[in-house]
């Protein structure tokens, strides 16, 4: 069977780190190129962080391009640097390259994503792990983009109305409401959404993480390295944060959306109906609305993942930091 070719768009933070290195680590996904978006941090370091994903795991060859350096609409957006640090990888990394800027491609991301999904018509599968700012675009300037996809997964959104940055908006739609509308009306390829719920819900433990980041493998030390001083990996932290509403966990958020990319049977069940993102809300700006009863007569629909096979997708995040293999 060939491999999946995939095109991963991501505002690279510490969960964005491990979802990519979960995408390295599957035998079966060909990585076409990684494209950057604002979010977790300024665009100019995601495209740093991904660098050093791929050094770590030693996949320096995959290619990497700059993409939206802010949201569709609005002016003086500031990176998010309460969660991952103000260098989306906890602040800890000091060696930087002063050449990094001559290792990342000279075309813009969104052009590359149109030029890919050309090339490979009906065969890319896009996994987005930020701000949807590179796809709205890529529709605004080609409008069959979203038909020449296979599938788009996303990891963004929510359920129930619960909120990771605002009172009812998860972070990635709330960065960006307008690109996550335009996505969710216009893009009518096989479209699979990882709510922040679906993430909360399915939690690994505490215990778990200490196992995944104290293996012997350079991919793990790396991941122990970025999290150590991160109040977002902290058991304690999160007492006051999402323990409130789901209880204590391990959740690396954006794994999840890879995880239904690599292995399909990670997702045991989803809600399929068509969806809604609100922009005029005074408190539910960015919020994903489910239309379960068909009220907004839409045309399509999406996959809206409810339950995970949590000891899969264990087994996938495990595999993901034995990387580089050992010969």
């Amino acid at each position: 069977m060939a491999n999946k070719l995939v095109i991963i768009d991501t505002d690279c933070g510490i969960d964005d780190a491990q979802a990519i290195m979960m995408a390295l680590a599957a035998p079966n996904l060909e990585v076409l190129a990684v494209t950057c978006v604002f979010g977790n941090a300024t665009v100019e370091n995601v495209c740093q962080n991904i660098l050093r994903v791929l050094s770590v795991c030693d996949r320096q060859g995959i290619p990497v391009f700059q993409g939206s350096a802010g949201p569709l609409v609005g002016v003086n957006w500031s990176p998010f640097s309460d969660h991952f640090g103000g260098d989306g990888l906890g602040d800890v990394l000091e060696d930087k390259d002063p050449q990094w800027k001559e290792k990342i491609q000279q075309e813009h991301a969104v052009n590359a994503m149109i030029r890919l999904a050309s090339k490979y018509e009906n065969q890319v599968s896009l996994v987005a792990l930020g701000p949807l700012t590179n796809l709205a675009l890529a529709i605004r300037l080609d409008p069959r983009f979203p038909q020449k996809l296979g599938e788009l997964f996303i990891m963004g959104g929510n359920m129930e109305g619960k909120g990771n940055v605002t009172v009812c908006a998860e972070f990635n739609f709330a960065m960006d409401p307008e690109s996550a509308y335009v996505v969710l009306e216009e893009f009518i390829c096989p479209t699979y959404l990882t709510t922040w719920e679906y993430c909360c819900r399915n939690a690994l433990t505490w215990e778990f993480f200490e196992e995944l980041v104290n293996q012997d493998f350079p991919a793990a030390r790396f991941m122990k390295a970025v999290t150590s001083k991160c109040w977002a990996y902290s058991k304690e932290a999160m007492k006051n944060k999402r323990d409130v509403y789901f209880g204590p966990g391990f959740v690396s958020y954006d794994s999840y959306a890879m995880a239904a990319c690599v292995d399909g049977s990670t997702v045991l069940e989803s809600i399929e109906c068509p969806v809604r993102v609100e922009l005029q809300g005074s408190m539910s700006r960015g919020m994903l609305v489910l239309d379960r009863t068909k009220s907004l007569k839409k045309s399509h629909a999406v996959r809206v993942m409810s339950k995970c096979n949590v000891k899969k997708f264990g087994r996938l995040l495990m595999e993901s930091l034995k990387q580089p293999w050992r010969k």
